[in-house]
């Protein structure tokens, strides 16, 4: 367990997956705040761009490896010395999408992961990556007397039926590296995030199978880069997170918010479908993150 306060300038951490927009932005912004970085990536000259928005000071504190999720003792050399550990799950290069054997991959991935961290002496604590697609597929949804949060878990059964791949393979690995953490003592806190939106978001993102469902159900939830960097960074560093936290800081609930998205998605030749501008429907959130908005409130 991490103590309650601590010099971060005198800590290391390690990001894995480091290649990823979310692990090369958590890399930056943890260097920024004076950690020293392991940046762990399946490919060495993912991180070559680092060098224009790096001073000095920064690039000394940064250290590259090269980590294969599926190869343990890769994980192992990349935590060597670090104090916590931020692991995001990257599709491997030569398997980029999800379909139904990529569950397989990231519950191996997950796995190996948590169990190098058990290994490893110095981790005092593991944020692990999910996402809210491992919450909110469920049948019912309409019919709960609460709203969703941390405290549910997608239907495996139902992943399958009507092949959500990315939540299946989300839930499992993430219920694997809960089993593994809790059986090993690992000090283990997840970020359940939301889609991330950014310039390189397309109709294709494995995230977005089921859209029409989670927005009618009142679940479409979208979350910007910052705020989910923030949010990983801030349950590291309060020692008095646990557990799970959803992520996201917008609710695609109604028409406009739709159709936004719906321009970001699709080329612009494709993105201006017909619209009813009589469609006022504004569909009931049904989902919460009071428990993450508790902790970033002091920010």
């Amino acid at each position: 367990m991490a103590p309650a306060s601590f010099n971060q300038n005198s800590k290391t951490v390690c990001v894995m997956d480091a290649s990823g927009r979310l692990g090369s932005a958590l890399v930056q912004q943890l260097l920024h705040r004076g950690y020293t970085v392991h940046a762990a990536v399946q490919n060495h000259g993912e991180l070559q761009s680092f060098g224009e928005v790096l001073n000095c000071s920064e690039q000394k504190k940064l250290r590259v490896f090269h980590s294969d999720h599926l190869e343990y003792h890769s994980i192992m050399d990349a935590l060597k010395g670090c104090s916590a550990l931020f692991y995001t799950f990257e599709p491997p290069p030569d398997q980029p999408t999800y379909d139904e054997f990529m569950a397989e991959v990231e519950v191996r991935a997950a796995h190996n992961v948590l169990e190098a961290c058990a290994q490893t002496e110095t981790i005092d604590k593991v944020v692990f990556t999910s996402s809210v697609t491992a919450v909110i597929w469920r049948d019912g949804l309409n019919t709960m007397s609460s709203d969703v949060d941390e405290r549910h878990w997608s239907d495996i059964n139902l992943c399958k039926k009507y092949k959500l791949w990315h939540a299946l393979s989300k839930t499992l690995a993430e219920k694997t590296a809960w089993a593994l953490a809790m059986d090993r003592g690992v000090n283990m806190v997840s970020i359940n995030g939301g889609l991330l939106l950014g310039p390189d978001l397309t109709i294709t993102n494995p995230y977005l199978k089921g859209a029409a469902e989670m927005y009618t159900d009142g679940v479409f939830v979208t979350v910007d880069l910052k705020f989910i960097v923030d949010a990983h960074i801030r349950v590291f560093e309060d020692v008095s997170s646990y557990g799970r936290y959803l992520c996201f800081n917008h609710v695609i609930n109604c028409n406009k918010d739709a159709v936004k998205l719906a321009h970001m998605l699709l080329p612009p030749s494709e993105s201006s479908p017909p619209q009813s501008l009589e469609d006022t429907r504004v569909y009931q959130q049904r989902i919460t993150n009071k428990k993450l908005q508790k902790l970033m409130a002091d920010l």
